[in-house]
């Protein structure tokens, strides 16, 4: 599968928000109860995504024209890491997080949190983060996690 990793554009945004919902819905739905879901969807419609492409580093991974895949870096804060439940475990999370921590070197930002779900834990574990501790917004657990890139 030949993927490439590119800055998001302001066009890209319906495709980004199709990318995350259909993840939520079908990966992440294993882990979170249908309310929290719902709440989390709310928050990225194409007209969120769209504004937070001004606030963020936002990337996609695109296959051909389809946009298999988004991650954003705010500060030294990674977001919004979803990949499309159909092309999951091909590596393009792995491209993406790649394409974050360059980034950030770039910047000299010294090391990465990422506020993950329990559906994505183990991915950020096998990419080097360590947990640090629990965080809950209601019933939604999050783990805040750390990766030091400079020694």
């Amino acid at each position: 599968m030949d993927c490439t990793i590119r800055l998001a554009r302001e066009d890209d945004a319906a495709d980004i928000s199709a990318v995350i919902l259909r993840a939520l819905r079908e990966t992440n739905a294993k882990d979170y109860a249908d309310e929290i879901i719902a709440r989390i969807e709310r928050s990225f419609g194409p007209h969120a995504v769209r504004e937070l492409l001004g606030k963020r580093i936002v990337f996609v991974a695109a296959v051909g024209d389809r946009v298999v895949g988004t991650a954003s870096l705010d500060g030294s804060v990674v977001r919004t890491v979803f990949v499309a439940p159909d092309v999951q475990t091909k590596g393009i999370g792995k491209l993406l997080m790649a394409e974050i921590e360059h980034t950030a070197r770039g910047r000299n930002i010294p090391a990465l949190t990422v506020p993950s779900s329990v559906t994505a834990e183990a991915f950020y574990t096998k990419l080097g983060f360590n947990a640090v501790r629990d965080s809950y917004h209601g019933d939604e657990r999050t783990i805040i996690m750390e990766r030091r890139l400079a020694e």
